[in-house]
């Protein structure tokens, strides 16, 4: 079974913060494949289903950004999850807004989030889809990054922000239907506009 764990935080203020895009791609896919996410045996909520007969489990982790590995970790004792079938979706500020990225492994490269679930996993050797929030707003009058990261989108970056969103969320079913080579395949390289 594919796990799908997407990284946020679970309060509504955080609700279409820049840092909630994992959140965000984990709702569309529940809702269309019409699940519902449950209260879990730990520290997340869980959606399971299928798409084309491949079974689905989606995840969000309640234990706030920096503590995700909790949250993976238990997804991964219970279920007897192996590291090639999970994938963790994140927003990453390096990439920029729009882009999407997957990768079999890696570093957490200064997300929060990644460094919890590489702590708790004691491993790098996961999936991760990453998806690009970082724009000309980036910085711009902010005084840290994770000011940025906790803010919403602008109205103007909305459009792009919703194409990225589906095209993650069409990312993650084929990874659960076509496998992580053909989809990595399919996705990774610049938004063509």
């Amino acid at each position: 079974m594919q796990f799908i764990i997407g990284l946020g935080n679970p309060e509504n203020r955080y609700e279409g913060a820049r840092h909630n895009v994992g959140f965000a791609v984990v709702d569309l896919l529940a809702e269309s494949l019409n699940i519902a996410f449950r209260a879990g045996r730990g520290e997340f909520l869980v959606a399971r289903g299928s798409c084309q007969g491949h079974p689905l489990g989606l995840v969000k982790p309640l234990t706030y950004m920096n503590e995700s590995g909790i949250a993976a970790a238990e997804i991964r004792e219970q279920f007897d999850v192996a590291l090639d079938e999970l994938l963790v979706v994140c927003d990453d500020f390096q990439l920029p807004l729009g882009r999407l990225r997957l990768r079999l492994s890696g570093s957490d490269g200064g997300h929060n989030g990644l460094y919890s679930i590489i702590y708790h996993l004691q491993s790098e050797e996961f999936p991760r889809l990453r998806c690009g929030i970082a724009s000309d707003l980036t910085l711009k009058g902010k005084t840290s990054m994770a000011e940025f990261v906790l803010d919403p989108f602008a109205d103007d970056e909305r459009p792009l922000v919703a194409d990225m969103l589906d095209r993650a969320k069409d990312a993650c079913l084929s990874v659960a239907v076509d496998g992580l080579e053909k989809t990595m395949n399919k996705i990774n390289g610049p938004v063509l506009t």
